[in-house]
């Protein structure tokens, strides 16, 4: 059966094919192009974009993301169709410089009249469920890569695009889970092997002040890598056309220049923590706590009385369509077991801020160990008003017949509480590290979280 998805994207595809080109019947269903070339002026706007429901009240089939969400489903069944047309084997065709627009995506959820879908977004809270919707940017950063560096004729099938790395995600503002919303996202930079796509949530709750519909903004990284040797691949060179793509590539060279610079920074900062000053600065109220437990501060507490865990087994229906587990499965597990660490903590519903830089280090496989494991670092009560609370999550694959664990992941979430809260007397308690460890993660974050001069 034939969803109203595949149905939208084949529409959209010849709709957007540029006059005397020819496209196969088969192709004419892999993608939703929603800036190349614009639609004509009597169209609906709407047309050009996923609806999140459309997959929604199919039967559930055994091919991979199935179980995620509405969004996965609409977003890998197009990618499903690229790959069963390509053809096995095929030789990498010739590099072609792309525009921006050739692989913006758009997903569009319905929320004000759909109420199943946004049954499947609503937290206990009647709030938006970040981590889902964190998910849900994941696979369509996925299908934004896999546009740009398809070639329309199966070549893009000899290579492996994989989550590289995800700079801020920053929560401009609260989104709400009853009025409409869209994830958009296209390609803004391009290396030799790797790109960056800028992501946004779009959700404009007052008509007359457009410039504010952006809730939510993200960049993520994408590598690609031979299907069959593993190793860095090219990929399609990105040619930025208006103004603002022009500064959307500048901007993610600039970023680009700063990973390197860090990188290079870090061997220098591992000779400056030799120097013990700030360590016992750290570790002088965490040595209170373990020699005069009764002197301690009670407005603190220790970093490893913090401590929150969560294991599971990677099952197949976690797996995308390379046979590895999903990268934005495991954001979602991350953030939720953070979101719950922060909830223990402040004792009341925390507000999500932002996401820092996510590494994937390691690829996580059907059938592995999986154990996260979540921690406060440090809080900043500095403003009242917005304390912020700095948590950190890592995930660990295990193999107990080996008896061996490796870090696969480690994310940075910071969270802060409504100001009502405040207002009611909440107070947030500073944490202490312990072990010189501890103390050596706490100085490493907030060097990270300082903008290199």
């Amino acid at each position: 059966m034939r969803s109203s998805a595949r149905k939208l994207l084949s529409h959209s595809l010849r709709r957007n094919a540029a006059p005397g080109s020819h496209f196969p019947a088969s192709h004419q269903k892999m993608w939703n192009s929603t800036a190349a070339p614009p639609p004509p002026q009597d169209e609906n706007p709407d047309q050009n974009s996923i609806d999140a429901g459309s997959s929604m009240r199919k039967p559930i089939s055994l091919w991979p993301g199935m179980y995620h969400s509405p969004v996965t489903n609409a977003l890998w069944e197009a990618r499903r169709n690229m790959f069963e047309t390509g053809e096995d084997g095929g030789s990498r065709s010739e590099l072609n410089a792309k525009t921006p627009s050739r692989s913006r995506t758009s997903i569009l959820y319905k929320f004000s009249s759909d109420f199943v879908l946004r049954e499947q977004y609503r937290n206990p809270w009647n709030e938006i469920r970040t981590g889902k919707l964190v998910e849900d940017l994941d696979a369509l950063a996925g299908t934004v890569s896999f546009k740009h560096c398809s070639s329309g004729d199966g070549s893009a099938r000899s290579m492996i695009l994989v989550t590289a790395s995800v700079d801020r995600i920053i929560m401009k503002r609260p989104i709400r889970v009853d009025a409409d919303l869209t994830i958009v996202g296209a390609v803004t930079w391009v290396g030799r092997s790797s790109m960056e796509m800028q992501l946004q949530v779009l959700q404009t709750l007052d008509a007359n002040h457009p410039s504010e519909s952006v809730a939510l903004e993200a960049n993520f990284t994408f590598v690609a890598r031979d299907a069959k040797t593993g190793k860095s691949t090219p990929i399609n060179p990105v040619t930025p056309e208006t103004e603002h793509e022009k500064n959307l590539w500048k901007e993610a060279e600039e970023r680009n220049k700063l990973r390197k610079q860090k990188r290079a920074q870090g061997k220098e900062e591992q000779e400056k923590l030799k120097d013990l000053e700030r360590l016992n600065d750290l570790l002088a109220e965490g040595r209170v706590f373990q020699d005069m437990p009764a002197l301690a501060d009670r407005d603190s507490i220790l970093i490893k009385d913090t401590s929150h865990e969560n294991t599971l087994i990677c099952q197949p229906q976690q797996r995308n369509i390379h046979g590895r587990i999903f990268g934005g499965f495991l954001m979602r597990k991350a953030f939720e077991l953070a979101f719950s660490n922060a909830y223990t903590f402040a004792g009341v519903s925390p507000r999500f801020l932002e996401v820092d830089r996510v590494d994937f280090v390691k690829p996580v496989d059907v059938g592995n160990f999986l154990r996260f494991k979540s921690r406060i670092l440090y809080t900043e009560a500095t403003s009242s008003a917005e304390p912020l609370i700095n948590i950190e999550v890592v995930a660990h694959v295990t193999s107990p017949e080996l008896r061996s664990s490796e870090v696969s992941n480690r994310f940075y979430f910071t969270f802060s509480v409504r100001p009502e809260a405040m207002k009611d007397g909440l107070k947030i308690r500073n944490v202490v590290p312990s072990t010189e460890e501890e103390a050596r993660r706490v100085i490493e974050r907030m060097d990270a979280e300082r903008p290199i001069s």
